[in-house]
């Protein structure tokens, strides 16, 4: 146990995937952005007081190994919920955080019955009716991912003042493995909205009031579509695990 988490390595789909893991009670999922995976942070020790925190590193993000096969969201979607199976987990909440949302509504579609809530923090997937999913490719790396922060401050303790050349190589990887993904439609799903109607599952739609990527129309969409959502705004940016830490957590906890 280190500061509060293990790590692991769990194959699936015979990929290995990276897991860090902590905190007791009900198994949370977080599944996090396009942009990649910063760590353990804390929003998930905040949110690991009440709960089993499962955060694994996407495949082929962060420099780990990816799946030349991985064409889709849904196919993400596949190895999240096959992670699952492999770690024995029942009941769970799936928090999508941005790119994550996006994932954690594809995994609903497939299979709710293991679910027993669904959280989509700032989540893309759906075409906005008002307004455009910005386009990162228009940005340099560093630019766009400090726009994810309503407090530049939140920016500088995560990445600090001079962004590493690792880090930056990190983000080229992550903003290709986008690509591979959700690239046409641009990061949503033409097929998403009709099948979201049929998901019964408790839903958070979580959206950050300053969030500069995702159109606001998108989370009142998911609200909409979703047959048992609520929306819930709070003050921060795209990255609002980092903006509002303890407000997102306890956000997702509370009945």
């Amino acid at each position: 146990m280190s500061d509060g988490y293990t790590e692991s390595t769990i194959e699936v789909a015979g990929l290995p995937i990276q897991v860090l893991r902590g905190g007791d009670g009900p198994s949370v999922l977080v599944i996090h952005h396009e942009t990649g995976n910063p760590g353990w942070l804390e929003f998930h020790n905040a949110l690991s007081a009440q709960r089993d925190v499962i955060l694994p590193t996407l495949p082929g993000w962060d420099g780990t190994e990816r799946g030349d096969w991985m064409r889709s969201v849904r196919d993400i979607a596949a190895v999240c919920s096959l992670l699952l199976d492999e770690l024995g987990v029942g009941d769970v909440t799936l928090v999508g955080l941005g790119f994550g949302g996006y994932i954690a509504a594809e995994m609903a579609t497939a299979n709710q019955s293991r679910l027993s809530g669904l959280v989509l923090v700032n989540a893309v997937g759906l075409q906005p009716e008002e307004g455009e999913i910005r386009d990162q490719f228009l940005e340099a790396h560093a630019d766009y991912v400090k726009s994810c922060f309503a407090d530049p401050a939140n920016f500088t303790d995560l990445y600090g003042e001079e962004v590493s050349t690792e880090q930056l190589v990190a983000w080229d990887a992550n903003r290709e493995m986008t690509a591979r993904t959700a690239w046409k439609p641009f990061l949503y799903s033409q097929t998403l909205p009709h099948l979201l109607a049929n998901v019964n599952t408790p839903t958070k739609v979580i959206r950050g009031a300053d969030d500069t990527v995702v159109p606001a129309s998108v989370a009142s969409q998911y609200a909409t579509l979703l047959g048992n959502a609520t929306l819930i705004t709070l003050p921060g940016g795209h990255n609002l695990e980092s903006d509002a830490p303890e407000a997102l957590a306890e956000a997702i906890v509370s009945d």
